[in-house]
């Protein structure tokens, strides 16, 4: 094996060394901001997912999370006891329900982030536009490839039932 070889294959496994420990670290934050916030870790996760797509139903709620659907009940029950979300006619079928995120609750949310958020940026703006450019690029692959693979997850979980 080359050099050039063995010293990618050590960035490599280094590469997805500090993946997992950057994961783990999300993991453990997003727990105690739940903790800080009052509320389960799963439902501040939640509430992300409903701020990222906008009112879905339960049921794509519940294939989203991998919760059952009476999990995803007593989950909207505590959101919208929260005040976080709010149970809403779809108005494309006024025959179902979708669950919608409250934005005055989701920016409250989000003022417990900016600790986080200004230390990101004061660390990014070291970087100049193509460094910046190359890093959105890979979180973006990245983030798709996580999606990919917890959707082979899903289907796995599912078909074993």
């Amino acid at each position: 094996m080359s050099r050039d070889n063995s010293r990618k294959t050590d960035q490599l496994e280094s590469l997805t060394q500090q993946l997992r420990k950057y994961g783990m670290r999300s993991v453990l934050f997003q727990q105690n901001m739940a903790l800080k916030l009052g509320v389960f870790p799963t439902d501040l996760k939640t509430a992300d997912i409903l701020n990222e797509t906008g009112p879905i139903t339960a049921g794509e709620l519940a294939r989203i999370t991998g919760l059952s659907t009476g999990a995803v009940t007593a989950l909207i029950d505590r959101l919208e006891k929260a005040g976080i979300v709010k149970r809403e006619k779809d108005p494309k079928d006024g025959r179902r329900v979708v669950i919608a995120p409250v934005s005055k609750r989701h920016q409250e949310i989000l003022e417990h982030y900016q600790t986080l958020a200004q230390a990101t940026k004061k660390m990014c703006v070291n970087y100049d536009e193509k460094e910046m450019d190359l890093i959105l690029t890979f979180i973006h692959n990245i983030t798709t490839i996580m999606e990919d693979e917890l959707e082979k997850l899903t289907i796995e979980r599912d078909s074993s039932l």
